[in-house]
């Protein structure tokens, strides 16, 4: 895994964690992470990952609906 390093302003202290955290959960919504890579940026489990994404109003289920309604038609 790369390293980065961010500067974020003093002024959110404690949410640091929390800045990971938003930044992993965008990441899995535009695909570009599985829900285990965002988990571990985010030093989570992926079961607590999971539970914490709706927090930065990410949906869990990362699949387009269009898609969903094609599965749905073949079944």
């Amino acid at each position: 895994m790369t390293t980065i390093i961010l500067q974020v302003p003093d002024s959110l202290g404690e949410q640091q964690n929390d800045t990971v955290r938003f930044i992993a959960a965008k990441l899995y919504e535009s695909g570009k992470l599985s829900l285990g890579q965002a988990a571990e940026m985010a030093e989570l489990s992926k079961r607590t990952f999971a539970e914490v994404i709706g927090d930065y109003g990410v949906s869990l289920l990362n699949y387009p609906v269009s898609e969903m309604l094609d599965d749905a038609r073949r079944i």
